[in-house]
Formats: structure tokens, sequence, C-alpha cells
């Protein structure tokens, strides 16, 4: 069965590939690099190569060096929380839904995204969205109104500052 769907293969790949006809040779044992017998003078086109079986002894290895982000800033931390927290309450007061619970609602996001600036957000490239998933949930939890627009408004606001200010802060 194997030998049938073998010997199938180069029919079918010659088909498909009407710029560049190549024949196939396939072994059940060993697959390595090996020229491809061409049909067309395009020769060195983009199928000149078939993968054999790769030798036991080769190693891919990763980057000697890893990218490391920076620990967090506790004072960036502070002062964004800052900004985020008058953000929130300027935000979310224009909406009815809260009524009386914003102070709570604003109370519980802005102490979420401030334990992660201060634990987790290292820069650009690590703001994460699990923070407001957290707001979302934890506001549903409480039995709070507008956990989803909360942390919406959270997020929006985060994506378009946090990265930018890390920049300008960092820079002087």
């Amino acid at each position: 069965m194997a030998s049938a769907a073998i010997s199938a293969a180069p029919s079918i790949l010659d088909s498909s590939c009407s710029h560049s006809k190549l024949f196939f040779f396939f072994s059940i044992n060993s697959y390595s690099p090996i020229p491809a017998k061409p049909k067309t003078p395009f020769y060195n086109s983009h199928f000149s190569l078939i993968l054999k079986k790769r030798n036991s002894n080769f190693t891919c290895r990763a980057a000697e060096k890893e990218y490391k982000f920076p620990d967090p800033i506790p004072e960036f931390a502070d002062s964004e929380t800052d900004k985020f927290k008058s953000h929130l309450v300027k935000k979310l007061s224009k909406k009815d839904m809260f009524g009386d619970s914003i102070d709570e609602v604003v109370g519980i996001c802005t102490e979420i995204f401030n334990n992660f600036l201060h634990t987790e957000y290292g820069g650009p490239g690590t703001l994460l969205v699990l923070p407001f998933i957290d707001m979302a949930d934890t506001l549903n939890e409480r039995g709070l109104p507008g956990g989803p627009q909360a942390a919406r408004a959270a997020v929006k606001w985060a994506q378009a500052h946090v990265d930018k200010d890390w920049k300008e802060w960092t820079s002087s």
C-alpha cells in the first residue's frame, strides 16, 4: 500500500507544478537534500532540492543570548496608575450603568492594573491581556455592573498609553 502511494506521488506533484517540472524520488528509509532532475531549463528554481532524512547528529540550537525584558519600575507604575485611575473615573462617569458603584469599580480595576505594573510590566512587548480579563471577571464575580465595559475602557487606554509612556520615561 505504501509503495502505491509513493509511486503515485510523482504524477500528482508533476501535474501540480506546471512551471517547474521535477522528478521526485522517494526512499522509505532515508531523506536528505539531493538535486532534483529537471525536465525544463528552470533547474535553479524554487524546487531544486528534495528532503531526505537528516543526519542524526544534526542539532538545532537557540540563540546563545536570550533577550531579557527590564524589571518593572515602581515609580513608573505609580505614575501610570494615577493616570489610569483618572482616565477611568472620567470615562466611566459618562455611563449611567455604574451608578453609585463607580468608585468600587474604578478601585478594583486600578488595584489590578497597579499590581500588574509593579510585578509584570517591563516595557513594550510585555503588556498582557490577563489583567484586563481579571478586571472583568472580578467585577462580575462581585456582582458589580459593567465589568466588560470597564475592562474594555481600561485595555483601550493601556494600549494607547502604557508603552508610549514607558518609552518616554526610560528615554530621559
